[in-house]
């Protein structure tokens, strides 16, 4: 117990306010030493069956507070099933601090029970770990893994030592019989090694200014995952367009343009340079733009981030503010004016074809969601973010935080995380998913008597099946007779799942809507506690939709 107690109290002195654990018996020491830390009022658990559900709680947590969030697993299959969320935590550069109990090194390779090789099981995806033998205490190791998880360099590194990217660290401790506290045991609290939680994290950078004597250029601001409220200021400070993903939290102002990755064939035929904030990941025509052989491109990297390698990227790398303003320049008169001049044709372009059709879209859905969210808002992967970042309008100012898996944009775990982003900010959050998305993750509704119950609606966007394929190239060979069949079973993947059944049994509050008179009304309501809202569609005809979308806007905003 003197180790679990001392680790416990390092991540007390650390700052960690949230701990998730998975129940198992090998850890059971951790879990006594947490459980007398939150008796005393330092922590707060969360206590999830799955071990990938509490991986993916954890993330959330973590994402929702800034804080490392710790997450605690038996020994054996229990720590495979984190890889999903250290892997995303890895490439998102999410404080996530794995702590796995082990047997004892003398049982490793003797076919014991649970045993397993758990030392360097993450390889690198993650940016520490340490295996804590029995009885050597773990505080050292683990204050320094909560440095490295906030992308600090540890103690004793020297004075040369770079920050590096924030990420996951693994801490692999060994505990041997009993696992029980003895009975004279009085729940003493150790002495641990202590961590500066005032160096998590940096202050956010000020407003930026236009570098005195900076030329004219035909420059847009790309503002991808994570880029934050400085891409806006700095594309208004510039006069230049802002195409901002929905995850950005960058998508305001009156220089950001809606749907406009439809208008890079048009309008952004004539782009020069483009800036780029955080990371893009979500469409092709941006990607095809940062490819283009003629056009200058620089991504602005303040400090380490974790979703590439040196070298590995076409784009100039800039990390002074004002090497970046001489760059970018100021956007000619017209620039700006021109891409808010073919926004507003492009949306109204988009309005005319939804209302001429019949059924409920994803792009409206999307939108409204976009529009009446508060708090916080997590957005899954596949069409749900596609179709706000396509149909969502930008408002005057930020309404909302916004959260993704983009680190490498998975479906796996979503209402986990939103669980997690709920409980970690105390804020309402909404989270948007589509039906494989949620169905995904159904193990994350489930939470234990007694457990926090956060304030979360899920609005599933039910199409029965996969319908991003068939935008994509299987959407074509799905209109051949003779893949038609395999398209549909492989990648369309349809289902009978009772979304309705489901809330009832993990104990939700459930609304259904099937058209556009009843999709404003679910979204304006203010929600408590958990609830489904399951927006109906068909995916039958989402291919030729898109297709509309495209040649209206084209012609909208004057393209060929």
């Amino acid at each position: 117990m003197e180790s679990a107690r001392s680790a416990v109290d390092v991540l007390v002195r650390g700052g960690v306010q949230d701990v998730v654990v998975a129940p198992g018996s090998r850890s059971a020491p951790l879990a006594y030493a947490l459980a007398e830390a939150e008796a005393r009022g330092e922590l707060t658990l969360h206590v999830r069956i799955d071990e990938r559900v509490a991986g993916f709680t954890a993330l959330g947590l973590s994402l929702g507070s800034l804080r490392p969030v710790p997450v605690v697993t038996t020994s054996g299959t229990a720590v495979g099933e984190l890889l999903p969320a250290v892997m995303e935590a890895s490439h998102a550069g999410v404080e996530l601090v794995v702590m796995s109990a082990d047997r004892p090194e003398e049982l490793r390779g003797t076919g014991a029970n649970q045993t397993t090789v758990q030392p360097g099981i993450f390889g690198r995806h993650v940016r520490y770990a340490a295996d804590i033998p029995v009885g050597q205490d773990p505080a050292g190791a683990l204050g320094r893994g909560l440095l490295c998880a906030r992308g600090l360099p540890a103690a004793g590194a020297g004075t040369a030592a770079r920050r590096e990217a924030a990420g996951p660290v693994h801490i692999n401790l060994a505990f041997s019989d009993p696992l029980f506290p003895a009975a004279d045991d009085d729940g003493g609290r150790p002495r641990g090694a202590s961590v500066d939680p005032a160096a998590a994290s940096a202050a956010a950078a000020a407003a930026p200014a236009p570098v005195p004597g900076a030329g004219t250029c035909r420059t847009v601001v790309v503002a991808g995952h994570g880029a934050g409220r400085y891409a806006e200021a700095f594309a208004r400070a510039h006069a230049l367009p802002l195409l901002a993903e929905p995850s950005s939290n960058a998508r305001f102002g009156p220089n950001a343009v809606g749907p406009y990755r439809l208008l890079l064939d048009t309008v952004g035929a004539g782009i020069e340079r483009v800036v780029v904030f955080g990371r893009p990941t979500l469409s092709r025509p941006v990607a095809g733009l940062l490819a283009r052989p003629q056009v200058q491109t620089a991504l602005f990297l303040p400090g380490p981030v974790a979703w590439f390698e040196p070298a590995r990227r076409r784009e100039r790398i800039i990390t002074d503010p004002e090497e970046l303003a001489r760059f970018a320049g100021r956007g000619p008169g017209g620039w700006l004016a021109g891409w808010q001049r073919a926004d507003a044709a492009a949306a109204a372009a988009l309005d005319a074809v939804l209302a001429g059709g019949r059924d409920l879209t994803g792009f409206e859905a999307g939108a409204a969601v976009w529009q009446h969210t508060r708090g916080r808002l997590v957005l899954g992967s596949s069409n749900t973010i596609r179709d706000v970042d396509l149909a969502g309008r930008p408002a005057p100012g930020p309404r909302c935080t916004v959260h993704a898996n983009r680190g490498l944009a998975g479906i796996d775990g979503t209402t986990a995380t939103a669980t997690g982003v709920a409980l970690g900010s105390g804020e309402p959050t909404r989270a948007l998913v589509g039906d494989l998305t949620f169905l995904h993750d159904a193990g994350g509704l489930l939470l234990g008597h007694g457990e926090a119950e956060p304030d979360l609606q899920l609005v599933v966007l039910n199409d029965c099946g996969g319908g991003i394929f068939s935008l994509l190239e299987h959407g074509e060979g799905g209109s051949r007779p003779r893949y038609a069949a395999a398209v549909e079973r492989l990648f369309g993947t349809p289902h009978r799942a009772g979304i309705a059944q489901l809330a009832a049994a993990y104990g939700l509050d459930y609304r259904l809507v099937e058209d556009r008179a009843q999709l404003e009304p679910a979204l304006k309501e203010d929600f408590a506690g958990r609830g489904i809202v399951e927006i109906r569609t068909d995916r039958s005809g989402l291919r030729r939709l898109h297709a509309q979308v495209r040649e209206a806007v084209r012609a909208a905003a004057g393209g060929p």
